[in-house]
């Protein structure tokens, strides 16, 4: 078994919750920041494709096994957009304000109630870049996309992003009830369990 995990990302915040969730005979969780791994071209068209791209990119510059995970938001009334897209909506790789307000000038037109929309995450674990059997585990969160919004909690579409069974935004929501609900908590778990079987197989 390997000695550390990189998680294809350099958002040190989602390493401590990828890391909470992790079997606890798993490796430590290292970013990939601290092995200087550039960001890969997310060049797929589906979510799974883009996180096995970044998981794979991590793989071959550090020759260690790697979680990625890609997601997004998929608007029904606008054909699932803007999907894999979601962070360059608007043109620009995570611009929030600027997605938001294109998010919300689309729907424009679009009832209320049609607005419904979800959470996607998929996550991703290889062991080595030519892993030809990926763990993959998916998570998504119902809701709907609200004109205003609303919280402080959330980051990209969560002020606007009404949760299912919730009389709040995501951005409303702490981070104990969010990480317990939200797609990318779902998804973690899922590749935890996946992660703590494959163990005892091997």
């Amino acid at each position: 078994m390997a000695h550390r995990i990189v998680l294809a990302s350099n958002n040190a915040g989602k390493a401590r919750e990828i890391a909470e969730l992790l079997p606890e005979t798993a490796a430590p969780l290292e970013t990939q920041s601290a092995h200087d791994v550039p960001e890969a071209e997310e060049t797929g068209t589906t979510f799974v494709e883009n996180a096995i791209i970044k998981a794979r990119n991590a793989c071959r510059h550090t020759g260690l096994p790697a979680i990625a995970d890609d997601s997004g938001i998929e608007v029904d009334a606008l054909g699932g957009a803007p999907g894999v897209r979601s962070a360059r909506f608007a043109g620009e790789q995570g611009d929030d304000d600027a997605n938001n307000r294109l998010l919300v000038e689309r729907l424009a037109d679009v009832p209320a109630p049609e607005r419904t929309a979800r959470y996607y995450c998929v996550m991703v674990y290889m062991a080595h870049a030519e892993d030809p059997t990926p763990i993959i585990a998916e998570g998504s969160w119902e809701g709907w996309i609200q004109d205003q919004p609303r919280g402080n909690n959330g980051f990209g579409y969560d002020p606007y992003f009404r949760v299912r069974g919730h009389e709040a935004t995501a951005a409303e929501l702490d981070p104990a009830t969010k990480n317990q609900a939200s797609h990318r908590g779902q998804a973690m778990r899922r590749l935890a369990v996946e992660l703590a079987d494959d163990q005892e197989r091997g």
